[in-house]
């Protein structure tokens, strides 16, 4: 039996900002089932204490580095039987709002100061120095929050091996050179093989240069991570460890995303029974004060309205689709004041085709996911992708650009396709108005041929994406790491790229 302390700075359905929540709240769990001893440790944000009915206070200790006194709280995972250690700093953490931002949408001013004892409690777990009579074999850390935890394990010996998923390249955790020095960090860290990068301290960096394993959470980001389009800097680091990186598919709760039993929609179906779909698309309609009417297409988008997920592609593409085709389109999001902006004027210039709700609405992001025709994901960059897996699970065939995730899970619907029975949802290459046009037209012919139209929807439907895959691919990771602990890390280039 391994045991495994997954760290994470938020999970469903205790707090959540975005897909590492509904990662970090469904794989522990998952490698649990697999026969693993798992741990989920995160922060003990004052929102999510709220959500916890018993808390007990299992440990005290002082951090050596700050001599911050803090205290470890142990709970379960809500709907799982997950054990989940708290880590409980009230100055940090005793605070109302987003993990990372703060009321007016920037930066905690003390985000380096919070997740550098976040990382520092979880080593202090993990090298079992806190009294539970546990230890880690492996620390799998989750994105730049926890990106200092490989690095301060690497000074440690014997240590436990350390696996970094990188769910999202572009948020790095990176502070001033300065921040270094404040935050008291170990000497032999700094420098462009370690913490430092172009001058300033970058967290990631710390689970990039220094875990034993690199994954990203796709086959297709892996690879595009390496490349200058989408590596922001860090490319250069991760084709040294190209031997060390691997991509996995996230998966999804197929007890919570369930067209059978989902609490949320109005009429559940199955792949047999796909008629019965209809009826959510009339409560959504319905929900949403659009025309009911069965027969016309209507898309579905729900995410962060931001330029990374192609909401600006799409906005320019409604006043000629609209012009063109009987469709419907309902938005559910929030993000880009200047993308919110644009789709209220839609949707006053056509009430009768446009829907937009702004901001979170679980009960509606499963009604649309049931309820529309095509699920319209046109991102820039995706490096996996959850709601493009909802579609397919719903049977609902997503529409979105050939990258990341997207591009491992979603296949193109054409003749060869559809006759070979593969075909899933339609994929557009270039991330353009013209093409999204292009791929959305050709969507909707095939909308208009029901016969073909299903077939594609139980292609969509029979796909399995749940965890059960992706954590027996972690748990073989995990089994290698152990096998082949502690290799010698000697980049030849830490990333950086000077004129």
């Amino acid at each position: 039996m391994k045991h495994v302390l997954f760290a994470a700075s938020e999970a469903h359905p205790l707090i959540k900002t975005g897909g590492l929540g509904d990662v970090a709240g469904s794989l522990p769990a998952a490698l649990a089932e697999l026969g693993d001893d798992v741990r989920l440790i995160m922060p003990a944000y004052r929102p999510l204490l709220q959500k916890l009915d018993q808390v007990e206070v299992i440990a005290n200790f002082t951090i050596a580095a700050t001599a911050d006194k803090v205290r470890l709280l142990a709970a379960t995972l809500p709907g799982e039987k997950l054990p989940l250690i708290l880590v409980d700093f009230p100055p940090y953490f005793d605070r109302d709002g987003n993990p990372y931002l703060n009321d007016s949408g920037t930066d905690w001013h003390d985000n380096a100061e919070r997740f550098a004892l976040f990382c520092r409690a979880i080593v202090e777990v993990a090298m079992g120095r806190v009294g539970l009579s546990w230890k880690a074999d492996i620390v799998h850390c989750n994105d730049w929050q926890t990106g200092l935890v490989p690095a301060l394990l690497s000074l440690e010996e014997p240590r436990p091996a350390t696996l970094f998923t990188i769910h999202n390249l572009a948020y790095q955790g990176r502070f001033f050179g300065e921040m270094f020095h404040r935050l008291n960090l170990p000497h032999q860290l700094w420098g462009a093989e370690g913490l430092e990068f172009y001058n300033d301290l970058s967290f990631i960096k710390g689970g990039l240069f220094y875990a034993d394993r690199i994954n990203a959470v796709s086959p297709t980001y892996a690879e595009e991570i390496c490349t200058p389009e989408f590596g922001y800097g860090l490319d250069g680091l991760l084709n040294s460890r190209r031997s060390e990186l691997s991509g996995i598919i996230n998966g999804i709760d197929y007890h919570v995303w369930d067209p059978e039993t989902d609490p949320h929609i109005a009429a559940h179906y199955n792949a047999d029974s796909l008629h019965l779909k209809q009826g959510n698309k009339i409560a959504l309609q319905q929900q949403l004060g659009l025309p009911m009417n069965r027969d016309i297409p209507l898309l579905g988008s729900i995410g962060r309205l931001v330029g990374q997920k192609g909401i600006d592609l799409f906005i320019e593409i409604i006043p000629d689709l609209l012009s063109s085709e009987e469709v419907q389109i309902a938005f559910l999001g929030t993000g880009s004041h200047w993308i919110e902006s644009q789709l209220r004027k839609l949707q006053l210039a056509y009430p009768d085709k446009i829907a937009l709700v702004v901001g979170y609405n679980e009960t509606l992001a499963h009604l649309i996911e049931a309820g529309a025709d095509i699920f319209v994901m046109p991102s820039r960059f995706e490096p996996c992708g959850l709601n493009q897996l909802f579609s397919l699970r719903y049977g609902t065939p997503p529409l979105v650009r050939f990258t990341g995730g997207l591009a491992d899970t979603v296949i193109h619907s054409n003749e060869a396709t559809i006759n070979d029975g593969t075909a899933s949802g339609f994929i557009f290459d270039e991330a353009n108005p013209q093409q999204l046009r292009w791929t959305l037209g050709e969507a909707l012919a095939l909308y208009h041929q029901p016969w073909l139209w299903q077939q594609i929807q139980r292609n969509a439907m029979q796909h399995d994406y749940s965890w059960r895959e992706s954590a027996r691919r972690y748990d073989m990771l995990y089994q290698e790491m152990i096998k082949q602990p502690f290799p010698h890390l000697t980049p030849t280039d830490n990333g950086e790229k000077h004129d």
